[in-house]
């Protein structure tokens, strides 16, 4: 009689709260688990946008730098210009300036197939910019492939092998035949890029003709 006055009776207060802790407990742990796994979902979605933002800088480098050509161009002011310059004195130059062959022209414009590229280091970007015209054309918007960019460092490896810290040939023609490129981040270790570099001229003796 007593037993069955008990089923009748239900939960007791003290087994209802007990009840409701354990569920409380549950449900924040669940919560929990699904906080840690959107942050964890979201670190990766960064990592791999920035994964993707490297990849697709070192593709603009490989494509440009492979198709280089040694082509003495001139600035918008008409002084000439190397083949293939650099420099590191700030964000007042770029630190690459080249020109380079198969610029597609999908739309058949009245333009050549070269075009003139520079790299620049500004504002913590890292920017592609190019020219419509090889030679004295105002160059086009740049367009930023990296962020939060701290630094660049370039070397450059010669005809016989060396790498050098610079980039200053005795002749107006030539060219290095690879790049390696030190992209540091803010927050990032830094990223090794290594391009090769257009078929140039030999490097001629010194006084010798240009076209000999």
């Amino acid at each position: 009689m007593t037993r069955a006055r008990s089923a009748q009776q239900g939960f007791t207060l003290v087994e209802l709260l007990v009840a409701l802790a354990i569920f409380a407990m549950l449900a924040a742990a669940g919560v929990l688990l699904l906080g840690n796994g959107v942050s964890a979902q979201a670190q990766i979605k960064l990592r791999l946008d920035d994964m993707a933002a490297v990849q697709r800088a070192s593709g603009a480098l490989a494509a440009d730098l492979g198709q280089a050509v040694p082509r003495i161009s001139r600035t918008e002011a008409g002084t000439l210009a190397p083949a293939f310059w650099s420099h590191r004195e700030g964000e007042s130059l770029p630190v690459l300036q080249f020109v380079r062959g198969g610029w597609d022209n999908l739309g058949d414009l009245p333009r050549p197939s070269l075009q003139k590229v520079e790299y620049w280091v500004r504002q913590g970007r890292l920017e592609r910019r190019t020219y419509a015209q090889v030679d004295g054309a105002a160059g086009d918007e740049p367009a930023a492939l990296l962020t939060g960019v701290e630094d660049v460092a370039l070397r450059f490896r010669d005809a016989g092998g060396e790498w050098r810290d610079q980039w200053a040939p005795t002749q107006p023609d030539l060219m290095p035949r690879a790049v390696e490129m030190i992209v540091t981040r803010t927050g990032e270790p830094p990223v090794t890029l290594r391009f090769l570099v257009g078929p140039g001229p030999a490097e001629r003796p010194e006084g010798a003709p240009a076209n000999g």
